[in-house]
Parts: C-alpha cells; sequence; structure tokens
C-alpha cells in the first residue's frame, strides 16, 4: 500500500512513518505549511520542518512540503476571529483537523495517487463488521480521538493511524531504538498561530475591534470591568476585573451589550446542551440512547443521553462554552460530535 505521512515534525508521525515502513508499505513523508505568520509554539515552526525532513531522510523516504497557507487561513484562522467576535470559544485544532489534514490532505494524496494518509494521532481505526470505527487511544492521558470526531466512514477507510494502539513511552521508546531525531522532542501543547508573547489579545487585537465591558452579577450591579469582552469565555475565573472573596466566574458573555455576568459555580450548571453541525463517524444514534459526552480534547467524560438536537447530562454539568466541540462516545467508540450552540 501507498501511504502519505503527515510529519509535523514530532515524535509521534516520525514513528507512524517508520511502523508503516517495517510494514513494507511504500511510504512518503510531506509536512503542511499552514500558519504564515509567527509562531514560536505550535507545529509550523522552520525548525518543525526541518526536523521532519530529517526523520524522513533517516527512515529513507521521500519528503515534500505542501503549502496549504490560504486554506488554514480560510478554514482555520478566519472563523476563529469570527468566533471571538461574536463570544463564542472556537476550537481551530478541530477545524484543521476537519478542512486541512483530513480533507486537503487527503486529496493532495488522492491527486497523487496514494491510497491512504496517515497521522501521528493517538487513536485507533478498526474494521469491524462490515464498518469502520473511531476509538480512543490506548494512552488514555494522551488520547486525541476527540479532535478527530469529523471522520466519517469515507475518511477512515483512507486514514491509519499507526501510534494508536502504543502509549506515548512506547512511542518514544521506539523512536530512540531507530535513532531518530525527534525521540525527546517536546510535544506541541498550543494553537500553532497563537504566540506565547503576545497570546491571544495581541493576535485578536490586530485582527479586531476589541471593546471594554462591564462585569456585573445577576442583579445587573457592576463590579468590575474587562479590557476586552470578545476575549472572556463561559466558566473563565481569572481576569475578570473583580476583587477576592468567592470564587465567580463568568455565566454569560454578550458581546453587543458589552456585559459580562459572573455567579458562583451553581449558576454555570445546567441539564444539557444543544449541538450543531452535528456528524456521525457511521449512523446516527437513535433518540434516547445513553451515552457520555466529552467536552476539551482531556475532558472527563459525562453521562448523558442523546436527545437529537443535543444531549441531557444524568446529572447537571459546567455549562459548556457556545462553540466548544462536544464529542459522543459509546465506550471507547467515538459516535459523532458538534458544536456547543
Amino acid at each position: 500500500m501507498r501511504v502519505l505521512v503527515a510529519m509535523s515534525g514530532g515524535v509521534d508521525s516520525s514513528v507512524a512513518a517508520a511502523l508503516l515502513l517495517e510494514q513494507g508499505h511504500e511510504v512518503m513523508g510531506a509536512t503542511m505549511k499552514l500558519w504564515g505568520g509567527a509562531s514560536d509554539s505550535g507545529c509550523c515552526s522552520v525548525a518543525d520542518v526541518e526536523d521532519a525532513r530529517r526523520v524522513a531522510q533517516q527512515l529513507g523516504v521521500a519528503h515534500h512540503v505542501f503549502n496549504f497557507t490560504d486554506d488554514f487561513d480560510r478554514h482555520v484562522v478566519d472563523p476563529y476571529v469570527a468566533a471571538h467576535a461574536e463570544g463564542r470559544t472556537p476550537n481551530p485544532c478541530v477545524e484543521c483537523n476537519r478542512h486541512l489534514k483530513f480533507d486537503r490532505f487527503l486529496r493532495r494524496a488522492d491527486q497523487l495517487g496514494f491510497d491512504a494518509v496517515a497521522t501521528g494521532h493517538h487513536a485507533r481505526v478498526d474494521f469491524d463488521d462490515g464498518r469502520w470505527r473511531l476509538r480512543r487511544g490506548a494512552d488514555a492521558a494522551k488520547d486525541q480521538s476527540y479532535v478527530l470526531y469529523m471522520l466519517g466512514q469515507a475518511e477512515l477507510s483512507r486514514v491509519r493511524l499507526p501510534v494508536g494502539e502504543l502509549t506515548k513511552p512506547e512511542v518514544r521508546a521506539e523512536a530512540a531504538r531507530l535513532g531518530l531525531r525527534t525521540a525527546d522532542k517536546p510535544e506541541s501543547q498550543d494553537v500553532c498561530f497563537i504566540t506565547s508573547t503576545g497570546g491571544r489579545l495581541q493576535f485578536l487585537g490586530e485582527r479586531l475591534e476589541l471593546h471594554p465591558a462591564r462585569v456585573v452579577d445577576d442583579t445587573g450591579a457592576e463590579l468590575g470591568r474587562v479590557d476586552a469582552v470578545e476575549l472572556v469565555t463561559i466558566g473563565q475565573r481569572r481576569g475578570l476585573g473583580v476583587g477576592g472573596g468567592d470564587r465567580r466566574y463568568a455565566v454569560d458573555v454578550d458581546v453587543p451589550a458589552r456585559t459580562v455576568r459572573i455567579g458562583s459555580r451553581d449558576d454555570l450548571l445546567v441539564d444539557g446542551v444543544a449541538i450543531t453541525d452535528l456528524c456521525w463517524v457511521d449512523t446516527a444514534p437513535a433518540v434516547g440512547t445513553d451515552l457520555t459526552v466529552q467536552v476539551g480534547a482531556h475532558g472527563r467524560p459525562r453521562s448523558a443521553t442523546y436527545t437529537g438536537p443535543g444531549v441531557t447530562f444524568a446529572v447537571p454539568q459546567t455549562r459548556v462554552a457556545p462553540g466548544q466541540s462536544v464529542v459522543l462516545y459509546a465506550g471507547d467508540d467515538v459516535i459523532g460530535g458538534g458544536i456547543a450552540a
């Protein structure tokens, strides 16, 4: 099988390429150039591209760079900015997977005559009873199935995730055994287009008008102010411009009214969440199906029931910030997911 491996310059994708080679596949590595601006914390730096190239050289496979910066701006960066302007909390890594890694990259692989693509994601793809399944990775602490919920049958049939059966220590041990330069490379943790020095404030401040806002309690009394209402997230506790005392959290963000309402932890509790843009790994579950819900890449699974337009929780849970991905599971199997309304 001819496999095009998305090599980010990290240890996981390096080992993914090595494992596929050992399995006898014809492998080519490719690094996607996604972000053309300043980057010091993600996976788009010149050093990352060089690491990917050098690993490919060590493995004896060809390596190419695909420039997808226009697609990245259109499908990831621009929607990220627009969401903040509306007071929503987007998940750009999910959108990068949806539009770049498992759409644009897949289409390029098709154009080049490859049978499949592979990445270093910690998740598993299985073929069972005539259907493709997406499952949590073997390493629960590193599981990345959450950010892959948009993969359907067509995509999963052409996707390989070689490190999904390994723990992170096993991945590093394999890289060390092979002498790969990425064996001890630290993980990339942050959004690639947000620098650690400037942060969201600088990034968004250069792309949209930020507005100060009043911070009020449930009676409407003003308790403080924030410099940019567009940067406040539901559930946020720090940086709300209020003094000490009981812990208070952002429970509502109203950008047009330039107002952030705060309250207690109990004020954040809700019975469920409406979900838009739902997509399914296979077929939608029946209304009334019990499942688990995850919010955040490493969020705690919550018991819930599928209602059609969303889910209701078995017990009240902290409100999900609008714009965040809500992913539905049955055991270790990803059923699908969507965006919190």
